[in-house]
């Protein structure tokens, strides 16, 4: 199976000006591109190359042989989950059903909010903050690098805050970027689809 770069779910200049054009050109153009291709070299012709690309992520996870591959394979499947966390008509207000599970986890939707902040902001270096699913219950966590949410855990959305994400926009302003994605970009009705998978 030869893995290609997803296509974006709207047009590179949708998100201006909360990430602009040339910052989304470059980020899935050169750097999720860059992990795709890499990730089709390196499985070329090995067990990998007939599995899906969630697949390759599980199967090569946690060996220390395999990482190089599980790198490329993990930010591919990221930044495909990245874009789907964003929409040009995002921020706003949770749907009904998605409010009601907010609710029950954290208090309330500023609550939610305010601790996926905390962790984007907080996350030393690289990596993502996400909300996940688990037991009944939507918490916030961050992962470092090309890291991946456990398997017991369901991600609902995702912020990249990778520093290619935002620096040309932001520059090292990251809870600026954080702010701008949780008001005005962020795709609560993707989360609430996955909520239901």
């Amino acid at each position: 199976m030869i893995h290609a770069l997803p296509m974006l779910p709207y047009a590179e200049g949708a998100l201006e000006p909360f990430i602009s054009a040339r910052t989304l050109g470059l980020h899935h153009g050169k750097h999720h591109k860059g992990y795709v291709d890499r990730l089709n070299t390196l499985i070329a012709g090995t067990k990998y190359a007939g599995l899906s690309l969630e697949a390759v992520v599980t199967a090569s996870a946690g060996q220390p042989e395999t990482s190089e591959i599980f790198n490329n394979a993990a930010q591919a499947w990221n930044h495909a989950f990245y874009w789907r966390s964003l929409s040009p008509t995002g921020g706003g207000h949770p749907p009904a059903d998605l409010r009601v599970l907010i609710e029950a986890s954290f208090g309330s939707v500023d609550a939610c909010r305010t601790e996926l902040a905390r962790v984007a902001v907080s996350q030393f270096g690289s990596g993502w903050a996400w909300l996940v699913l688990e037991g009944g219950r939507i918490r916030a966590i961050g992962t470092a690098n090309a890291d991946v949410p456990q398997t017991l855990l369901k991600p609902l959305l995702v912020i990249d805050v990778w520093e290619h994400a935002y620096y040309l926009d932001h520059e090292n302003r990251r809870a600026d970027y954080v702010e701008a994605v949780l008001d005005r970009l962020v795709n609560w009705e993707f989360a609430l689809q996955n909520v239901g998978r």
